[in-house]
């Protein structure tokens, strides 16, 4: 795990709960148990302030780092997919965006990855596709200076040639069966009656594997996926064990604050 995963990581399933800040001691101290060494914090840390998802702040216990306004609407979007996914509904209606080629490649590549990240798929250069609108798209489009038509709308054709067609269902499958049997490895691995930090850790990668679907998966509904599909079984094994780790990886960051 890499700092910055790290550390967003921490703030969205921990810190977000808790207020949204930390000294800089404080976080040092949390990403111990994942090896990741205190240059590495601050460093990280710093990134994430100059890209606008963190701010100093100046707390009792020292220098502080809280969430920006930008970095919670981030958090919540992907809570709302880690955690509540099965609760979304569609209802035959696609979420549609159509805008203007960006001319510069950087822009093109940003856009391109954070609307990835919201659950859309390009159907041309200029067209994206999601099954759900997003709570942060307004937000991301205003920053890239993109306008755009947005609109929901039933599009024709059968939707599941349409998921096809935008989405690589086959590798989406495998990568779900990979991290599960990783995932019963990791967890598996954890002696019983380990140390909140240890259980900490261990959640803590737990978590971050499954956060990675976020750039893969745009959480299609079941009547759109194939019959057996593995991120079912999958998600049955996160949510269980994300729950039962829980208490011992809270008691370790509350202890650490």
């Amino acid at each position: 795990m890499h700092a910055r995963a790290a550390l967003f990581d921490l703030y969205g399933d921990h810190l977000r709960s808790r207020g949204g800040q930390a000294s800089v001691a404080a976080l040092v101290r949390l990403m111990k148990p994942l090896e990741i060494a205190a240059p590495a914090v601050r460093t990280a840390v710093s990134r994430m302030v100059r890209q606008g998802w963190l701010r100093p702040l100046r707390l009792p216990q020292g220098a502080g780092y809280g969430l920006t306004p930008k970095c919670v609407r981030r958090l919540d979007e992907a809570a709302l997919r880690i955690y509540r996914a099965g609760t979304l509904t569609w209802h035959g209606r696609w979420h549609v965006i159509v805008f203007e080629p960006a001319k510069e490649r950087p822009r093109r590549e940003r856009l391109r990855a954070d609307l990835t990240f919201l659950g859309y798929a390009s159907l041309s250069e200029t067209t994206w596709i999601g099954p759900r609108s997003s709570i942060e798209l307004d937000n991301l489009l205003e920053g890239e200076g993109v306008r755009a038509d947005r609109f929901d709308a039933a599009l024709e054709g059968d939707p599941r040639e349409l998921v096809a067609r935008a989405w690589d269902l086959s590798a989406i499958g495998e990568a779900y069966e990979q991290w599960h049997a990783e995932a019963v490895t990791l967890v598996s691995s954890l002696p019983e009656g380990a140390p909140d930090d240890q259980v900490f850790a261990t959640r803590s990668r737990l978590v971050h594997g499954w956060r990675n679907f976020l750039f893969r998966d745009p959480g299609l509904p079941p009547e759109l996926l194939p019959a057996g599909w593995p991120g079912e079984k999958a998600r049955a094994f996160f949510e269980q064990e994300a729950a039962r780790l829980l208490p011992a990886a809270a008691a370790f960051v509350d202890k650490e604050l």
